[in-house]
Order: C-alpha cells, then structure tokens, then sequence
C-alpha cells in the first residue's frame, strides 16, 4: 500500500510517498480501505520530530480516517465488510490501508459525505471528553472557545450550541470572527484586536465563563483564570506558546476553579475506547439530524500531503484540513 512516510524530521518537504506492507488485522481490529485522513496538529509535531508516534503504531502521520471496512478480526462481531466507518486510530492514517481495534470505530450516517468524515473522530473526541465530560459543560453556562475557528474550534463551537450554551470563541481575524458566529457563535473576538477577558465579562454581564477550551497554553492560562466564573474550569488541550504557564494560585483558590491537562492519544486503549462510546451515544444523533456537521476546509490528495501540512501551518485554513485516498 501507499502512505505517506516522514523522511526524516523537518519541514512539510520532508513528507514523501512511500510502499509500505499491507496491514493485516488482529483478532480485535477491523481493517479499513482509507478514503480520507484528517490533519492535526499532532501530524505537524510528529514531522518536525518532536511526538513520536506510540509503541505499537505506525509510524507515519494521521489520527483519523474515514473509509469502509475491507476485513475482519476473527473476535470482531459488530461490523461488517463494506460499513461505511470513520475511526480514531494512534497513528498511521496518511495510508491507503489502516488496522484499528473495532471500539474505536464510528458508523458514518448516510447523510454524512464519506470523505468529510474524516474529519468527525479527532474533534468529537477531543471535544466531548474535555469540554463535556471532564469540564461538565451545562445548558445555559458560558463556553470560551479559543481558536474558533480551527477544526477543534469549529466543533465546540456546534456542540456547545447544540447543548444550550452560551458561546463566544477567539479568532485572528475578523473574518475568522464572522466564521465563528456563521457556525453558532453568539459573540466573537478578533484577538489581535481586542482583549478576550474584557469579551468574555461583557459576554456574561461581569459573571464570568464556565468552561474554557484552551489550545494555547503559556500566558494565555493566567488570562483564561481572569475570564472564569467562580466554580469555573479550564481545560487545556495543546501547547502553542512555549512559554512556561503561570497560574496565581490564590485566585484559582478564591474562584473554586479547576484547571486540567489533557491528551487524547497517550491514553490508554481502555479511555479511548470508552470516550469513541460516549461521542457514539451523545454527539452521534447531533451529527446523523444535522445539528452538527464537519466543517471542511480543504481536500488534498494523499501525493500533496507536503502543501497540506503548509496549508495549515499558514493558519489561513478554517476546519479541517483532509487528506483524500483516490
């Protein structure tokens, strides 16, 4: 089979077409014949060398698929040869054949494009367990989106919504801004121009948010304590300033906050596979009556994996970026 293979760390150059065996199932796993391969940021990473993918895992890019399944472990009982499926894997998707355990398997609704799909598992996921599960994010609470505009953005900016929360996100532009409130937004702040703590208290009438889903890290922490309401909570999915994080412990004592760190593909197989059961039962009705929707930015072919991977260094990209298997 075909996969697009990291040459050696470095820039998107580096990103080459490669043959690679085709990948035989477990007694657990499914095999799927990849249609599409959703881009994250943890791709970008694994390029330049700096997250290797885990024990076990392929190791070229891609965290999310999208395609049918074209063989069967000998224990698998739910899914079928032919099934149209979407699939949060721990590496190896930038390929034309992926093998994954069958807990981690989506089914995509016929209303679904199947190769948009690809975009649906990381998202969910990471959205679903951090901003509802862990963060316990309420109808009728305040929801901080940052980076509204990015695929993790875009969907917590519908799910929030879809739930009854109040959202207003931050974007780097101010047509990301008006993308954001297109998607459900009902406030939005171009950063460059305007302090999100300020939005966020005028947002909520001096209160405060509930729930912050922070992709930045660094000083971007110590204001997101700003912004929260009393009883608040933080969740911090990714690390874009390098910059160490301070935290002024007496007000996150004083505001009852919490703070959490999260990742999704260290976790053990056991939490990956009961957060995909979860997104199954809450967030898969949203998407199959069309109350949620990938948000599509671009397709590339598998052979243009390199202008994929500049496309969403530029940050011009709005959603996600895919990867499509002719």
């Amino acid at each position: 089979m075909r996969v697009v293979a990291v040459s050696q760390p470095g820039d998107a150059d580096v990103l080459e077409l490669a043959e690679r065996p085709d990948p035989v199932p477990a007694a657990n796993e499914v095999r799927i014949r990849v249609v599409a391969a959703g881009l994250n940021g943890a791709d970008l990473s694994q390029r330049r060398g700096f997250y290797p993918a885990p024990a076990g895992a392929p190791e070229w890019p891609g965290l999310e698929v999208s395609g049918t399944i074209d063989a069967l472990g000998s224990d698998v009982q739910e899914w079928q040869i032919g099934d149209r499926v979407c699939a949060l894997i721990p590496g190896g998707g930038y390929a034309e054949l992926v093998t994954v355990d069958a807990g981690l398997v989506l089914p995509v609704p016929e209303t679904v494009d199947l190769v948009e799909a690809a975009g649906l598992p990381e998202v969910t996921a990471t959205v679903w367990s951090n901003v509802f599960d862990l963060g316990r994010l309420a109808a009728g609470e305040a929801l901080l989106v940052h980076g509204g505009s990015s695929g993790i953005g875009s969907m917590a900016i519908q799910l929030g919504r879809a739930i009854g929360a109040d959202v207003i996100a931050t974007a780097g532009s101010d047509d990301k801004a008006a993308f954001c409130r297109e998607l459900g937004a009902q406030a939005a702040v171009n950063y460059r121009e305007q302090d999100f703590v300020e939005a966020a208290r005028a947002f909520t009438d001096g209160r405060g948010v509930d729930v912050v889903l922070d992709i930045v890290g660094g000083a971007y922490i110590a204001r997101d304590l700003d912004a929260l309401a009393t009883g608040g909570r933080i969740l911090s999915i990714a690390v874009r300033d390098r910059e160490p994080a301070s935290v002024d412990m007496g007000l996150l004592m004083r505001k009852r906050a919490s703070l959490y760190g999260t990742t999704l593909r260290a976790r053990p197989l056991a939490e990956r596979t009961a957060i995909i059961a979860s997104v199954r039962e809450h967030v898969w009705p949203l998407l199959a009556d069309g109350r949620i929707h990938p948000v599509i930015d671009s397709v590339f072919p598998l052979e243009d994996a390199p202008a994929a991977h500049r496309r969403m260094e530029s940050s011009a990209h709005r959603g996600k970026i895919l990867l499509r298997v002719d």
